[in-house]
């Protein structure tokens, strides 16, 4: 079943930023946004249907999206609007822009772009297991290969794109070409908390950032920088500051000019005018620093 369905949207937003910007394991990555029309297919909310999606954007900045999906269709728009982060007013981000210079300089050069999301938890605890000391780009082939293995497959305007599996269908894969034992025991392990409730997006945005961090790190193999990436990258939370980014301090030191990389205290000094929209402002300073190809490493954080 395909249902056209309209988003409006608060602010400025830029599909072809988006596009841009790529989900999830493509975050940052500069893939052409083409006639600016993003394409996405993925594990509903329910976690028993998948969906496929085309979206547009009009004129006067809303969003069409034409949705396939035996699901819940309705449900299915809002999830969209957490994954392009258009399910809330903008006026506090832009307000923050105005009270940190150096913010709202790279709103400016990057305008209209807000975090793409993974499609949810699920799918974003899943990319940890298989992502693990493994380079991005081959950690996405191999997503994309399971996706078109166990996935459903959906014709979107021209192209096929695949789902990533449903929960049961990871916790029926035995092997996988590319996927040790160790990897398949965490990700079927991944698929029964998110069939047991433990990562539902709405319950984990509600949580105190601490809280929610320390149930995410009960999911084996989800230590505190994949866990953090769960919870901002996939839950829709806007103002959540976790301090585990390993790239967010070298970012930070070259935009503002500082000596050294900032420890825990600085990085929340330097965050406060940052409020109510802190987790975007990381993100948007993290795709910055990528996109002006600046240096970082793993350092001993300072705290």
């Amino acid at each position: 079943m395909t249902e056209l369905v309209r988003m409006p949207v608060d602010g400025p937003f830029s599909l072809a930023a988006a596009a841009g910007f790529g989900f999830g394991p493509n975050t940052g990555r500069n893939y052409p946004a083409g006639d600016a029309v993003m394409r996405l297919a993925f594990v509903a909310d329910d976690l028993r249907h998948q969906a496929g999606a085309v979206i547009r954007q009009e004129p006067d900045g809303g969003l069409v999206a034409d949705v396939s999906s035996t699901g819940d269709v309705a449900a299915t728009a809002r999830q969209l609007r957490r994954i392009l982060s258009v399910d809330r007013p903008a006026d506090g981000w832009i307000a923050a822009g105005h009270r940190d210079p150096v913010l709202g300089r790279l709103q400016a050069e990057h305008p209209g772009l807000r975090p793409v999301l993974f499609h949810s938890p699920y799918e974003a605890a899943a990319w940890a297991m298989m992502s693990q000391r493994r380079h991005r780009s081959q950690a996405a082939a191999l997503r994309r290969r399971l996706s078109e293995a166990l996935g459903q497959s959906f014709e979107l305007d021209g192209q096929i794109e695949h789902a990533f599996p449903l929960p049961d269908r990871l916790l029926g894969m035995e092997t996988f070409p590319g996927l040790e034992p160790q990897r398949i025991e965490r990700l079927h392990g991944v698929a029964e908390r998110a069939l047991a409730g433990d990562l539902d997006p709405e319950m984990l945005a509600s949580m105190e950032t601490g809280q929610a961090m320390t149930a995410l790190r009960t999911i084996p193999g989800l230590g505190p920088l994949y866990a953090g990436l769960v919870l901002l990258r996939a839950c829709g939370v806007s103002d959540a500051l976790t301090l585990d980014e390993p790239r967010l301090r070298g970012y930070l030191r070259h935009y503002y000019g500082l000596p050294d990389e900032p420890d825990d205290a600085a990085v929340r000094r330097i965050a406060e005018p940052w409020r109510p929209f802190r987790t975007w402002a990381a993100v948007l300073i993290r795709v910055s620093g990528e996109g002006d190809g600046l240096p970082w490493r793993r350092a001993v954080r300072p705290r």
